[in-house]
């Protein structure tokens, strides 16, 4: 069975589970964008601890549409007022183009993936502020504090770039 270990794992955690008292609420305001990449834990990263915070994640840590309209949601309904984007270093989805995905993901026997953006980047820093200035331009966001900010992977040092 493919999931057996995670499911076992997930009985030591469910008899043990001390989460119920939480609500669906960010305790402290804030969303926090960052990358799918193994090596990030989000709520250690910034001190946080459950219930503190909505974690959005994504390859790239990249402000897409589908982001947009989770910080809505979560900026009118779940308390958020406040958004942090994290890229970090040492990203595959910095350096190269879409074409070298799409390539790589063939050459891994994949499927024809043109069809799907993968945003790509050639400088972490110019994407965050582009992608900041999304989350700040959004009409639907008006108010909603954000900040650009880039995890080392190697120090677990967080730095703000805009």
């Amino acid at each position: 069975m493919p999931f057996e270990d995670v499911l076992r794992a997930n009985e030591t955690y469910a008899a043990r589970f001390d989460h119920a008292d939480l609500t669906g609420r960010a305790a402290k305001g804030l969303a926090v964008l960052t990358c799918i990449d193994t090596r990030i834990d989000p709520l250690a990263m910034l001190g946080l601890r459950p219930g503190d915070a909505k974690i959005l994640r994504n390859a790239g840590a990249r402000v897409t549409d589908d982001v947009l309209r989770t910080l809505v949601l979560a900026g009118y309904l779940l308390d958020v007022s406040r958004v942090m984007v994290v890229a970090h270093t040492d990203c595959r989805m910095v350096g190269g183009t879409d074409d070298d995905v799409h390539e790589a993901i063939a050459a891994q026997g994949g499927p024809d993936t043109r069809s799907l953006e993968f945003r790509v980047t050639a400088d972490v820093e110019e994407t965050l502020r582009h992608d900041v200035r999304r989350v700040r331009s959004s009409p639907y966001l008006a108010g909603l504090e954000s900040g650009g900010f880039v995890y080392d992977v190697r120090s677990g040092r967080v730095t703000q770039v805009c």
